[in-house]
């Protein structure tokens, strides 16, 4: 997770929780395109055209999918192991 301070945080978590609360009201065919186009204006708006930035933001991107699978997705899949046994 990028450890920003925790006065930053909760800057943006007041400016992301209306947010939040309105993607949750989309239904499950709707979210994810939500979602899609709420992350790439917010790419788009903030990284300049150039290769070098857009590189800068696919890292970004690909920083954001690890740490989600490593503090969201693993831990959960290491429940459902234990609850159900493994696969092998």
């Amino acid at each position: 997770m990028p450890y920003i301070k925790k006065e930053e945080r909760q800057e943006l978590d007041k400016l992301l929780q209306p947010l939040i609360d309105f993607l949750k009201t989309k239904g499950t065919e709707e979210i994810d395109g939500q979602i899609n186009y709420t992350f790439t204006r917010v790419l788009a708006s903030l990284y300049k055209p150039r290769y070098f930035n857009y590189n800068r933001a696919m890292g970004v991107l690909e920083c954001i999918k690890q740490e989600f699978y490593r503090r969201v997705v693993a831990p959960y899949e290491d429940k459902k192991k234990e609850e159900n046994g493994d696969v092998y």
